[in-house]
């Protein structure tokens, strides 16, 4: 076998015997190239040459401090994607050492020198007949020059660690810290058209499937670009074609690679003729019987060569189990084209959308109806809310990717000392409701403390005038936010309650955060040589605007849940009088699902006996640095809606997740604690905009810290220290 000693291997030399060096990937092209498939010439990085890499830097021992800070299992999307943040980050920042790299950049250098490749993971887990990593782990396409090589071979081994593979590994039962990764290298066929070829079409399994695009596949891997499709029966005759509309191809750039508008005469023509469609589906039957399974197979045609570019089994995938999200989370990850497109779709058609429907609820009079008429309304607007949350959470959640999307290039050029640095970059935006929110309250906090005796009328809770200046500078208010009744209780003590709150506030000096975002920006640009500037504001222009919407689109369902708690009051407010069955049944399950929605972590109860002894032996936990600063203060823990109330300036806010809703509060904590993590979770959003030191994914965080605890929240190493001098709060 040709090899640069046992680190790099000639494709074509590749055996049945090296898999557990070379990968699925690797062996299945060196396989078929064998048998007569036209495979671009390529080398394989073993998965020794991962080995070394890690033993020689101290990654081996560094990897498993991030990795084992938290189960998989307990995180959510938002802290596996910081986990595999820092994990990248921590690749891209470790260089290749000296001695590695004189053993690779010869043969790299031989075989490539002066041609771009393509550079791919071939993990020994991913493509086998049980397990199919397809898109999970990175590749990089039109990648030139040594350096260039092998600064990508890194981002690929970083990504066996991704927040995809991850969930994956873990669903599969394969251990993180026996997983290893090689690396393909291979020429780059700058084809015509491109496409995949299936030979069971999904949900039509006695078919095959092709699907071609103009130019490179990267459009249609990455779903920007639609594909022409066509379905073969088992002889290979055409039994169905699908033309779509063409407008965009993937082709290659200084970089990297892009999407291009169409020429006319491209736009009208399928890029297969019925001659090359069926070269491809005899490809096709060549690789599956050479197999002996169902294969997935990628192609390009340069010309009239037809080139084999990946063929993996297809995975028979089976039911997926009940609460099983792992597709949902696959979706997460959108291309740049994609989350225009989403943005498009959130700002000018969901808000406005949502902001009808919380606008059409309040102007519904919930007191002239009778009881059958309540109950229906208030099926009707869980049902709203319902479909809501849904949409939300189909195109809301995967708009939050442009964040790390963002992040990603920022790190890659950059290579900051702090793997979230990108974020003073997207902080400071003057349109997040929840900071606009927030001023307005402090607003009139101001008029309050200004005017005592109309502090302390409305302290004693006296009723004010309709036209009252304060009364309609307050429904001026609830109109453009909402109200705080889901918080502050009924209408009847609402105005008392946000009046405490507001006196509260006239004591804090919270402020926004001031940042260097024009230095840090033109930091930024000048990474990107002069003619990727256009693709660099475009990415720092979707990251601001999914940072943004992170938040925003929040509000906007709490309006939506604000309608709802209104209709529950009013049920309450009747139910107190007399039995009424039509609304029995539906007032106690809904409101412990909104009491959960808002509140605590809803097995925290359970959690408190779990841990006998722990009130006393606990003296510092461990989470995530969220939000830089150090702040020390009393313990205020959030277990329901009403402990807001009594949320004092300078207290520590201690929460299961700051929900949205709840963001009007921030301003009057000295710091944050959450059992929930994350970099991209609302709480923590809210603290980097006014500077308040944060501490996130906290395990059992409302249990371990009692209201009263004197605790100190260092932001920048994660920790949270109760203070054992300083005494403990009273058991809840």
């Amino acid at each position: 076998m040709k090899r640069s000693g046992d680190l790099i291997v000639d494709l074509n030399e590749v055996t049945s015997a090296d898999l557990s060096h070379v990968g699925g990937k690797a062996l299945a092209l060196a396989l078929l190239d064998r048998s007569g498939a036209r495979v671009p010439q390529g080398v394989c990085l073993t998965t020794t040459a991962y080995n070394r890499y890690l033993d020689l830097t101290g990654m081996r021992e560094r990897l498993p401090f991030l990795l084992e800070r938290k189960a998989f299992a307990e995180m959510r999307w938002e802290e596996l994607w910081d986990l595999a943040l820092k994990v990248r980050h921590l690749f891209v920042t470790t260089p290749l050492p000296d001695v590695l790299a004189e053993e690779l950049a010869p043969y790299l250098s031989n075989c490539f020198a002066d041609i771009p490749v393509t550079v791919r993971s071939s993990a020994p887990a991913e493509d086998s007949a049980t397990a199919s990593f397809a898109g999970l782990h990175d590749s990089f396409v039109n990648v030139y020059g040594l350096a260039a090589i092998l600064d990508k071979v890194r981002l690929v081994w970083a990504s066996l660690w991704s927040d995809r593979a991850l969930l994956y590994r873990q669903e599969l039962g394969l251990d993180p810290a026996t997983s290893s990764m090689a690396v393909l290298v291979q020429e780059l066929i700058v084809g015509r058209c491109s496409g995949v070829v299936f030979s069971r079409c999904p949900g039509r399994p006695h078919l095959a499937a092709l699907e071609a695009v103009w130019g490179l596949n990267q459009g249609l891997v990455d779903g920007d670009v639609e594909p022409d499709r066509i379905l073969f029966d088992a002889s290979g005759a055409v039994v169905e074609r699908y033309a779509p509309q063409r407008e965009r191809a993937s082709r290659p750039v200084i970089g990297g690679v892009t999407l291009q508008p169409l020429s006319a005469d491209e736009r009208n023509a399928s890029p297969l003729s019925d001659a090359d469609a069926k070269r491809i589906f005899a490809l096709q039957r060549h690789a599956e019987e050479h197999f002996g399974a169902p294969q997935d197979m990628e192609w390009t045609l340069r010309g009239a060569d037809l080139f084999l570019l990946q063929s993996r089994p297809i995975t028979a995938s089976g039911t997926a189990a009940e609460g099983d999200e792992r597709g949902w989370y696959l979706s997460l990850h959108k291309s740049l084209a994609t989350l225009h497109q989403l943005r498009r779709t959130i700002e000018d058609d969901l808000l406005p959308a949502m902001e009808l429907d919380a606008q059409r609820l309040a102007s519904a009079d919930l007191t002239s109806m009778d009881d059958e008429a309540l109950a229906a309304e208030i099926q009707e607007r869980r049902r709203l809310l319902d479909a809501w949350e849904a949409r939300y959470r189909d195109v809301c959640i995967p708009m939050a990717h442009g964040i790390r999307l963002f992040g990603q290039w920022y790190n890659d050029r950059l290579r900051p000392e702090d793997p979230f640095a990108f974020l003073e970059l997207l902080t400071g935006d003057q349109d997040l409701l929840a900071m606009q929110r927030n001023e307005a309250l402090q607003t009139l906090a101001e008029r309050l403390s200004q005017d005592p005796g109309l502090a302390e009328q409305l302290r004693e809770g006296c009723d004010l005038a309709p036209d009252n200046p304060f009364s309609l500078a307050l429904r001026q208010f609830t109109t453009r936010f909402g109200g705080l009744s889901w918080v502050m209780g009924t209408k009847d003590n609402e105005t008392r309650a946000v009046t405490l709150l507001l006196l509260e506030m006239a004591k804090s000096s919270a402020g926004r955060h001031s940042s260097d975002r024009q230095v840090r920006e033109a930091d930024y640009l000048a990474a990107f040589a002069p003619e990727e500037h256009s693709l660099a504001r475009d990415l720092l222009e979707i990251g601001r605007a999914a940072y943004r919407l992170r938040d925003n689109d929040n509000l906007f369902i709490g309006k939506l849940s604000e309608q709802l708690r209104t209709a529950y009051d009013e049920a309450e407010g009747r139910l107190a009088k007399r039995e009424i069955p039509a609304l029995e049944h539906l007032i106690k399950p809904e409101r412990m699902r909104v009491a959960r929605r808002i509140t605590a972590n809803p097995s925290s109860m359970k959690q408190e006996t779990a841990f006998p002894g722990s009130r006393q032996q606990a003296r510092q936990l461990v989470g995530q640095p969220a939000g830089p600063g150090l702040a020390r203060g009393r313990a205020h823990v959030i277990r329901s809606p009403e402990d807001l109330r009594t949320l004092k300036s300078g207290d520590i806010l201690v929460c299961d997740a700051v929900d949205p809703n709840m963001t009007f509060v921030v301003p009057l904590a000295g710091g944050i604690v959450e059992r929930r993590g994350g970099m991209l979770i609302h709480g923590a959003i809210i603290a980097r905009e006014y500077g308040i030191a944060c501490v996130t994914g906290v395990p059992h965080a409302i249990d371990e810290i009692r209201t009263g605890d004197q605790v100190t929240v260092d932001g920048y190493l994660g920790l949270v220290t109760i203070d054992a001098s300083g005494g403990r709060g009273l058991p809840e």
